[in-house]
């Protein structure tokens, strides 16, 4: 056992040990190859099962790296590019004035349509032509590329229905068929995963509120804040939305079910070469990882700065302080990234939903300093 296998191992015990954490995986690979595997605790609390390598966990936004992924790799292939229109693609798209939104400003977040109906249920987010016709039927927020907010949920839709238009494939299938399958990880990394493969899933749980936590309260924030306008509180992510039947089956790229040994395969495929498999050119990884927004955001108010498709910085950090690291945290505390100064590429799954990152915070510093 390598020395930085056996601290991050300890430290993901102790997290368990101590109740902090109900399960957990933690996945490093340096240079194309997996030098940390740890796990620990349980995938569900309800019968025991283990948290093993395999084990999947709904990642919630950590899939957006992989629907980022798979488009870098159609445009690697000349299917569309960044400054392509998205309604040369989707010619329904540019209704209301969106005509002028491109590839690029929907992978960076400036696209200007960053809300769903007010009224869309989670049922609807399962209904891929629903969700696709709200984004027809949507009015631009603002002119695209002139500012950027999170895209929570419609960052997914808007680049798998430009997958879809652009190959004839669900993006899911594309998936399958030009990353995960490639990477030999096609069992571990979903968009919409099939319902017979739910009893490998992690149970996602919310973590229990400390007595006397002064947590801030929705109800005391206004109505017209921007985050409110840019969907219900009935798609905020929780555990009883992450562990649903329908979510999980259904393609909803703004998010994933993943292990971690598979997101962080796949940004180490993104750094260089996994086993013969390299994903985009050295060129196009410095292209999609170079600053492409950034600035506050409109949606939810704090400074932010993207790549194409990727948050860039440490998702605990900052553009600033790690400006060579790209990836996605997600909503829960998970994360997974990559840093093209070292080669080294990192996913931390966890299956207790916190409001914070402390966990990448003490395990990011571990693989950091090893």
């Amino acid at each position: 056992m390598s020395d930085l296998q056996k601290q991050v191992q300890e430290a993901a015990d102790e997290l368990v040990g101590s109740g902090r954490e109900r399960g957990l995986q933690v996945a490093v690979y340096r240079g194309g190859e997996q030098v940390v595997d740890v796990v620990a605790g349980v995938a569900d609390p309800a019968t025991g099962r283990p948290v093993t390598s395999g084990t999947p966990f709904y990642n919630f936004s950590i899939g957006k790296g992989a629907t980022a992924t798979v488009a870098h790799v159609l445009a690697e292939r000349g299917l569309f590019g960044y400054d392509t229109p998205v309604a040369e693609l989707w010619p329904e798209f540019a209704a209301h004035g969106k005509g002028g939104v491109t590839v690029r400003h929907v992978l960076s977040h400036t696209a200007g349509v960053p809300g769903v109906p007010p009224h869309t249920t989670p049922e609807d987010v399962c209904d891929w032509a629903t969700m696709v016709a709200a984004l027809e039927d949507a009015e631009l927020w603002w002119e695209p590329g002139t500012k950027m907010g999170y895209h929570a949920y419609t960052f997914g839709f808007l680049v798998g229905e430009i997958v879809r238009r652009a190959t004839g494939k669900p993006v899911s299938q594309v998936l399958r068929e030009e990353v995960s399958g490639p990477l030999g990880v096609a069992d571990e990394l979903y968009f919409g995963m099939p319902a017979t493969e739910h009893h490998r899933l992690a149970r996602l749980e919310d973590a229990p509120v400390e007595p006397g936590a002064d947590l801030p309260s929705f109800d005391d924030m206004p109505a017209d804040l921007p985050m409110f306008r840019a969907g219900p509180m009935t798609l905020m992510p929780t555990a009883e939305l992450g562990n649903r039947p329908d979510y999980l089956s259904a393609d909803i790229p703004a998010g994933g079910k993943t292990s971690a040994r598979a997101i962080a395969r796949m940004y180490a495929a993104l750094l260089g070469e996994v086993d013969g498999t390299r994903l985009i050119s050295p060129e196009r990884l410095r292209e999609v990882t170079a600053v492409a927004s950034g600035g506050v955001d409109e949606v939810f108010g704090m400074p932010s700065t993207w790549g194409l498709g990727y948050g860039i910085g440490r998702p605990d950090s900052s553009a600033e302080r790690t400006p060579t690291v790209f990836g996605m945290a997600g909503a829960g505390g998970s994360a997974a990234y990559a840093d093209t100064a070292t080669g080294v590429a990192v996913a931390i799954t966890k299956n207790r939903l916190t409001n914070d990152f402390d966990v990448v915070t003490l395990i990011g510093d571990i693989i950091a300093r090893g």
